[in-house]
């Protein structure tokens, strides 16, 4: 048995470096998990550049971990129902399961969570709490799913993005049969909400991009969307004008969006959507202050959520959507990196290096 365990260290903006753990030791209520894969998603490309979670000290990235539990104790496997060789999906959040908000199926909210998948440090023993390492932690609170091991592993990775999709579009978003979805962001957790509300049975479905996200907005066109809109460049589109002009006048049902960093969509989400609409904003902005016009809230009777992360209800559902075979997922997953490779992993993603056709990234410790 491997005694040491390798993993990708983050220390800094930009700065990830190749180190070895002991492997943790195994009891009654807990296990681990081998890393089959690890997905990257847009927050990862913040967090890496320092955008956000600036102050956290040294640890390992990756929230989106799924592989094989390779050990388990006792108590662990009747309180998860799961037992060794079972492919499992973790969420990011580690639970107290003991408060009020815990016991009222409220966990995302808990105060009194200490751990978590991808953020925690690595002086908090046993160190291994992210995904971009061999093996994984599954400490007594952790939140799994079961996945079939008969899904080539890339399209199970994409669980959490599809599960953000599934969340945002139709849970907060409250898409159903006959809805209209305005997306903004053509990013894998925009694409996973073209997904959701076509499965949800929504009737018009519009993605918004940039002129680097072509390849996005095919697969978009693949996936169901029925209109996608290019707004930047010599001749963008008008968001709002095109949307409402394609609703005669009336704009979407819901408008969700994801884009990194940018203010503008903001504006547009709530312009292009109906009066008495509902508006989901899941796009991070580094925290900086953005203006909103309230009188849009207001005049419009718009009900504004904010998505934050994705739940158990959500994972679910994004899991059956996988193992169903609806949708052409593999068309989504375009790039496949070693545990040495997660800086270019991440730059890969993002766009900044020679390759711009990449929309969904993930990190495979076994591959070379």
């Amino acid at each position: 048995m491997t005694q040491m365990v390798r993993a990708a260290v983050q220390t800094g903006p930009r700065a990830i470096e190749m180190r070895e753990f002991a492997r943790p030791k195994v009891g009654a209520d807990d296990g681990l998990l081998r890393v089959e894969a690890n997905g990257i998603c847009g927050s990862d490309i913040e967090i890496y550049r320092g955008h956000i979670g600036t102050n956290r000290d040294p640890f390992i990235p990756g929230h989106e971990p799924m592989g094989i539990i390779e050990e388990l104790g006792d108590r662990a496997a009747e309180r998860w129902g799961v037992e060794v060789g079972d492919r499992v999906a973790l969420e990011v959040i580690v639970p107290c399961r003991a408060c009020h908000d815990c016991l009222s199926g409220r966990y995302q909210a808990c105060r009194f969570r200490k751990y978590g998948h991808g953020v925690t440090g690595i002086d908090v023993e046993p160190s291994l709490w992210g995904g971009f390492a061999e093996y994984l932690y599954l400490s007594p609170n952790t939140v799994l799913h079961k996945i079939d091991k008969t899904l080539p592993v890339e399209i199970a990775a994409m669980y959490n993005p599809l599960g953000a999709g599934v969340r945002w579009a139709v849970d907060l978003g409250e898409v159903g049969l006959g809805d209209s979805l305005l997306v903004l962001g053509a990013g894998q957790r925009g694409l996973a909400a073209v997904i959701a509300a076509k499965a949800a049975g929504a009737s018009q479905v519009f993605v918004t991009g940039l002129e680097s996200d072509a390849h996005k907005l095919a697969a978009a066109r693949e996936l169901g969307a029925d209109h996608t809109f290019v707004v930047d460049g010599d001749d963008p589109v008008d968001v709002v004008a095109a949307v409402h002009d394609l609703t005669d006048g009336r704009g979407v049902d819901v408008a969700l969006e994801v884009t990194p960093m940018a203010a503008k969509p903001i504006t547009d989400a709530m312009l292009a959507t109906r009066h008495g609409g509902r508006v989901v904003l899941a796009g991070l902005k580094g925290h900086r202050e953005i203006p909103i016009t309230t009188d849009l809230i207001i005049n419009r009777a718009l009900t504004i959520k904010g998505a934050f992360g994705v739940d158990s209800t959500a994972n679910k559902k994004a899991i059956a959507l996988l193992e169903s075979g609806r949708f052409p997922l593999e068309k989504l997953h375009t790039h496949t990196f070693g545990l040495d490779q997660v800086g270019v992993a991440i730059e890969t993603l993002a766009g900044e290096t020679d390759d711009k056709t990449a929309i969904h990234v993930s990190v495979h410790p076994s591959f070379a």
